[in-house]
């Protein structure tokens, strides 16, 4: 498997931002630009989608994803509490294995500093791609929420990715 830091982005992936507003053109995704950059810097090359809220068009665009054969799918938005943030419930049918510290280590990176970042109800896990297992992670919609995911995501895809692969446990992440 390659995974690039510094010489360009190897790894595909796919940031799908979740919003009514954004996808009726009511409101510029300032989130999902974002998190493109950030995975970007972190070796993963992502396009993004912009989807409305809901599950059929957020499972749409995952599945969609995965069969373009993205390794990393990151959405943002749609994992609150309101009754149209349905992100995750579009998600955890798709998942084969869930990654439920991966999920607590975000919100707790959030709570630090926004007390609402528990309320998050989003995902993290494995699902089928078209090339091999992928990870999939819900992030909430704000920029903020995406930057403290991505420092606590960032660190562990080379380990994720290559576990994914099939590596060994031999290689340990660096402290």
């Amino acid at each position: 498997m390659t995974f690039s830091h510094g010489q360009g982005p190897a790894v595909a992936g796919v940031v799908i931002t979740v919003s009514d507003r954004c996808a009726r053109g009511e409101a510029e995704d300032r989130s999902g630009p974002l998190a493109a950059e950030l995975l970007a810097a972190a070796g993963v090359r992502a396009e993004v989608v912009v989807v409305p809220d809901g599950v059929d068009p957020v499972r749409r665009a995952v599945r969609a994803a995965l069969g373009r054969g993205a390794r990393v799918v990151l959405t943002t938005g749609g994992t609150g509490i309101s009754p149209r943030d349905l992100t995750p419930e579009a998600t955890s049918t798709l998942l084969t294995r869930e990654l439920p510290g991966l999920a607590e280590a975000i919100r707790a990176r959030g709570a630090a500093t926004v007390p609402t970042a528990v309320l998050s109800r989003g995902l993290a896990g494995v699902a089928p791609g078209r090339d091999g297992e992928a990870l999939v992670v819900n992030v909430p919609g704000s920029t903020g929420a995406v930057r403290d995911a991505l420092a606590v995501l960032a660190p562990l895809l080379p380990h994720v990715l290559d576990q994914l692969a099939g590596g060994d446990h031999d290689r340990a992440l660096p402290v």
